[in-house]
């Protein structure tokens, strides 16, 4: 069975060690090392349906790599595209749901499929709009998300409320819905105008018992500050 470890403190690597025959295949552009006994292909994981899905609903790459042990053991060194810290889940009798842009790698027995989410979630959340991608099958799964990471146990009679853009995924197990971080007395439209004056927007509340991973810093403040660095923006 492949080994997966994070190594570095500050933007790190996932070190992952592969015996011959093994493989794994990860985010397009996310192979930083890897020794001569490894192959590195290019493909559509799932079909081209499955791609289609990803690619369109999801932001994922439609073209992932692929990296097999072909001639021994052999090491390599994976980066996930945004800068941050990277944790290795178990899928196995938990599956787990991802956020846009969190896969980094999984071992060939995980699966990455697109399930539809409810119209509410959808709308208002940040998760993959109708859209969300599901980790199930048997193996270890590398997810990232922008700056530091923090992995939240929910047990049943304390929910939790989290912002929308510092989810990076969560155990399948748990019931989640969207909603407003603040409170007011003009009904939801109140809500949202008090929400979004207070710099909040929409939260998502989880249930029941499972894990959530989330990661220290707003992946959509990053994604405006690079655009106000592209010429013409500023």
């Amino acid at each position: 069975m492949s080994t997966f470890t994070v190594t570095g403190d500050i933007d790190p690597f996932l070190h992952v060690s592969l015996r011959r025959g093994e493989k794994i295949y990860c985010e397009s552009n996310a192979m930083v090392m890897m020794e001569h006994t490894l192959e590195l292909k290019g493909k559509m994981t799932g079909g081209l349906g499955s791609a289609l899905m990803r690619r369109f609903a999801n932001g994922e790459s439609f073209f992932q790599q692929h990296i097999e042990a072909v001639q021994g053991d052999g090491d390599c060194l994976l980066a996930p595209t945004l800068p941050g810290a990277i944790d290795i889940l178990d899928v196995g009798a938990n599956s787990y749901m991802l956020t846009d842009g969190a896969f980094v790698a999984a071992e060939s027995g995980v699966n990455l499929n697109v399930r539809t989410q409810g119209v509410g979630t959808a709308l208002f959340g940040q998760t993959g709009g109708f859209f969300i991608c599901e980790a199930s099958g048997a193996g270890k799964l590398a997810v990232s998300g922008f700056g530091s990471s923090f992995a939240l146990d929910v047990v049943p009679g304390k929910d939790i409320t989290i912002d929308n853009a510092h989810v990076v995924a969560w155990d399948s197990r748990l019931h989640h819905e969207i909603s407003v971080a603040t409170r007011s007395s003009g009904g939801f439209l109140g809500q949202i105008v008090n929400s979004v004056t207070s710099g909040e927007g929409m939260v998502l509340k989880f249930s029941g018992q499972g894990k959530v991973i989330i990661c220290s810093r707003n992946r959509e403040n990053f994604a405006s500050w690079l655009l106000k660095l592209m010429p013409g923006n500023g």
